[in-house]
């Protein structure tokens, strides 16, 4: 019943974002064509009821414009287009939704596995919320047993395919990250702390790209990307502070302001020779230093 109502709230939300704004009677008529409903029409009391779910489990704001005929529309939708958990949860279930609906073409729609967020997401999200400490036994690549580590959990991101916990590690006196992935066991422990009012998420990966937090400081970084592959890069930004300051008919010099950490480094090497790093002459060297390592293993 929670999921059926679940599905209920998503398909609302989905329905008057991509309309942008809507009147009740054009949102029962969609309803309508859903198998949700069932073929039965959603009674006016029941729409207000959702409305009011909807804010108070998503803080999604369904607000009715009456000078424009009584048309319905998402209150800063622009909050959403920008990112953020809302976006992920509104894309996630819109699309099961539909297909769901859709049912025929399950075989014909592929997605990413993210295994590591089966077991012990809800978990580490639900100490999260209760502002409790989790106790992890991580098996780390670079060690050959498993370690026990007490984390206050401060966030979770997901990077290629992995989601991680962030926090404050006892045992290490420090910022921490986790994969989920590598915990073998999981507690949550009665120990109660309390959230950090000046730690910003956001902030603390803003001047990294992926999961690792450098301390190095932060840098400027030029790219020299070709013609044939700077639209991939215009389309989707490697980081947030790029800005492309060069353009000619063959290639584009794109720039960054960020810690060039293993994360980033790995990243440009995957994009082969579309790719090159011009400055700083650093990160140019530690770069020329890792192909020729590549190189080295195919002269045979």
């Amino acid at each position: 019943m929670t999921k059926d109502l679940f599905d209920k709230y998503i398909w609302l939300v989905d329905t008057i974002y991509r309309a942008g704004k809507i009147s009740f009677e054009e949102i029962n008529e969609r309803w309508l064509r859903s198998r949700l409903s069932g073929g039965t029409d959603i009674p006016l009391r029941t729409f207000h009821n959702w409305r009011a779910a909807i804010e108070q489990v998503f803080d999604i704001n369904i607000e009715c414009d009456r000078r424009g005929g009584y048309q319905y529309y998402i209150e800063n939708a622009d909050d959403i287009a920008k990112g953020g958990i809302r976006n992920w949860l509104l894309n996630t279930f819109a699309v099961n939704n539909l297909i769901n609906e859709s049912h025929h073409l399950k075989r014909r729609i592929l997605f990413e596995e993210i295994p590591s967020g089966r077991r012990f997401l809800t978990p580490v999200i639900e100490a999260m919320r209760d502002g409790l400490e989790i106790e992890l036994l991580h098996q780390s690549y670079w060690r050959d047993t498993p370690q026990t580590y007490t984390v206050q959990p401060y966030c979770v991101k997901v990077f290629r395919q992995r989601w991680y916990v962030i926090g404050f590690c006892r045992e290490r006196r420090a910022m921490r990250t986790f994969s989920l992935d590598r915990i073998q066991e999981l507690r949550t422990l009665e120990t109660k702390f309390a959230y950090p009012k000046d730690f910003d998420p956001a902030a603390y990966f803003a001047s990294n790209f992926g999961i690792i937090v450098g301390d190095g400081k932060l840098e400027t970084v030029r790219l020299k990307v070709h013609a044939s592959h700077r639209l991939y890069i215009r389309a989707l930004p490697l980081h947030s502070s790029q800005q492309e300051v060069e353009t000619t008919n063959d290639y584009s010099i794109f720039e960054y302001r960020l810690r060039t950490t293993f994360d980033f480094r790995q990243e440009l090497l995957s994009r082969g020779a579309e790719v090159e790093v011009l400055s700083p002459a650093s990160f140019r060297q530690e770069m020329k230093e890792a192909i020729g390592r590549m190189n080295a293993l195919y002269r045979e």
